[in-house]
C-alpha cells in the first residue's frame, strides 16, 4: 500500500495571521520562562518545612470527601492533601516524558517545511521547560514519599515515552505491549508526515485541556496565599507549572487547528491514523477515581497503593480495618466519587467544544461517545467486582506470606 506523504500547500509566512500568534505565544513563552525559578525553588525544598501544611486547596486531597477523609485527623488531612500532589505530579511526569519525545518527533515532521522553524523553537523551548517540571516533580515527591513511607508509593523510576501514558490504567501485558507498538508507530510516521506531526497536537491540546482545568485551580492556592513568600515550594512549583503549560497549551492549539489549515486535506490513511489517536485519549480518559479527582485513574490499579497507605504509620490500620475502608471508598457512593464524576464531566464537554471544528474526526469522536459511556452505576459495578478480587487475590497472598 502507498500513502501520500503529501507536501504542504502554502508557506506558513504566507498565512501572517497564523505566523503572528505562533510569534507571539514562543515571545510571551520566552519572556516568562519560569525555568529558572523552579529550578531554585527544587533546590531549596525541605519537606520538614511544609509538612505540615496544605499544598493545594483542600478538596484536591487524596480521597478527599470519601469516608476516609471524614475520620481522618487533621494532621492526617493535610498528609492526604500533600499525597495528592505527589500523586497527581506523578503522573504529569508520565505524560510530560512522552510530550519531549513526540515535540521532537512532530518537530521532525514540520522542519523540512518552508518557514516552518518557528514551531520547532517553540518546542524546543517547551520540551527544555518539561525536562524542568519533571525534575521538580520528581524530586519533592521522592522526598515526600522517602519522608513519610520510607518507600516509593506513587512515585516511580524514569519511564520510556512508549509505557502507558496513564500510571494507572486497565491493562495488562498484551495491551501494554501493543500501546507501546502504537506509540513507537506513530512517533516513526508522524516524523515523515506534516499533517500527523500537526495532529499530535489534538491529542495533546485534549490531553493538557483537562490538565490546564485543574492546575488553574491548583495554581490559585499560591495566588491566594496571605504570603506568598511564605507559601510552601510545592504551591509556588505547581503556579509557575501552570503558566508554563499555559502556553504550551496555546501551542497545542495553534498548531491542530491553524496550522493544519495551511496543509491539503487529509488523505484517508491520515485522516484514519489521526480519529484513532483521539480514541485512544478517549479511552484514556474513560474513567474516573474516587481517589484522586482530576486524574482519570483506572481505581482497581490503585487498590494495592491506596493499601499500603492505609497500613502504615500514618493510618496504622490492620488488615481488615484497610479493606474495609477500602470497599467503602472505592464501592459506595461519596462527595468525593461525584466531584470525580463532575469532572470527569466538565473535561468531556470541553474536549468536545475543542474538537468541533475538525471536520476529519468521526463522529463519536466530535461527540466523545466513548467517554460518555462511563457513568457512576458503572463505576461502582466495576469497583464491587474488582474490590471482590482483590480481597481474594491479597488474602491468598497473605496466607503464603
Amino acid at each position: 500500500m502507498k500513502y501520500d506523504f503529501k507536501q504542504t500547500v502554502e508557506q506558513l509566512s504566507d498565512n501572517p495571521t497564523i505566523y503572528r500568534k505562533l510569534q507571539i505565544n514562543y515571545t510571551r513563552n520566552k519572556q516568562h520562562d519560569r525555568t529558572a525559578a523552579i529550578d531554585t525553588a527544587v533546590a531549596h525544598f525541605r519537606y520538614e518545612d511544609c509538612q505540615n501544611e496544605y499544598w493545594n486547596p483542600e478538596e484536591f486531597s487524596l480521597l478527599y470527601g470519601t469516608p476516609l477523609w471524614e475520620q481522618s485527623s487533621q494532621h492526617q488531612r493535610v498528609i492526604l492533601n500533600q499525597l495528592y500532589w505527589v500523586a497527581y505530579y506523578s503522573q504529569i511526569v508520565s505524560a510530560e516524558i512522552a510530550t519531549i519525545f513526540f515535540n521532537q518527533t512532530s518537530a521532525t515532521g514540520l522542519y523540512a517545511q518552508e518557514d516552518f522553524r518557528l514551531i520547532c523553537d517553540t518546542l524546543d523551548l517547551e520540551s527544555s521547560q518539561e525536562r524542568a517540571h519533571i525534575n521538580a516533580f520528581r524530586t519533592i515527591a521522592k522526598q515526600v514519599e522517602q519522608a513519610l513511607f520510607g518507600e516509593h508509593i506513587f512515585t516511580y523510576p524514569m519511564r520510556s515515552p512508549f509505557t502507558e501514558t496513564m500510571v494507572y490504567a486497565d491493562t495488562n501485558a498484551l495491551k501494554t505491549w501493543w500501546k507501546k507498538m502504537q506509540l513507537q508507530y506513530f512517533g516513526l510516521i508522524s516524523a515523515n508526515n506534516t499533517f500527523l506531526a500537526c495532529q499530535y497536537f489534538t491529542v495533546r491540546g485534549v490531553r493538557t485541556l483537562n490538565g490546564k482545568l485543574i492546575q488553574h485551580k491548583l495554581s490559585n492556592y499560591y495566588q491566594k496565599h496571605p504570603h506568598q513568600d511564605e507559601a510552601p515550594i510545592p504551591a509556588k512549583i505547581s503556579y509557575y507549572h501552570f503558566l508554563d503549560e499555559s502556553f504550551h497549551f496555546n501551542s497545542s492549539t495553534i498548531i491542530s487547528h491553524d496550522v493544519v489549515t495551511c496543509l491539503a486535506p487529509p488523505t484517508a490513511f491520515e485522516s484514519s491514523i489521526a480519529n484513532l489517536g483521539l480514541w485512544g485519549c478517549q479511552r484514556d480518559h474513560f474513567h474516573f477515581s474516587a481517589a484522586i479527582n482530576g486524574i482519570f485513574w483506572y481505581d482497581p490499579a490503585l487498590y494495592g497503593k491506596i493499601y499500603r497507605v492505609l497500613r502504615s504509620p500514618l493510618f496504622e490500620l490492620t488488615d481488615i480495618e484497610a479493606k474495609e475502608m477500602m470497599r467503602r471508598c472505592f464501592t459506595e457512593e461519596s462527595e468525593g466519587l461525584h466531584r470525580s464524576y463532575l469532572t470527569h464531566q466538565e473535561a468531556m464537554e470541553s474536549y468536545k467544544v475543542y474538537v468541533e471544528k475538525l471536520d476529519y474526526l468521526w463522529k463519536r469522536n466530535r461527540e466523545m461517545s466513548l467517554m460518555a459511556s462511563n457513568s457512576m452505576p458503572r463505576y461502582l459495578a466495576t469497583q464491587k467486582s474488582a474490590f471482590q478480587r482483590f480481597e481474594q487475590q491479597h488474602q491468598e497472598t497473605f496466607c503464603h506470606v
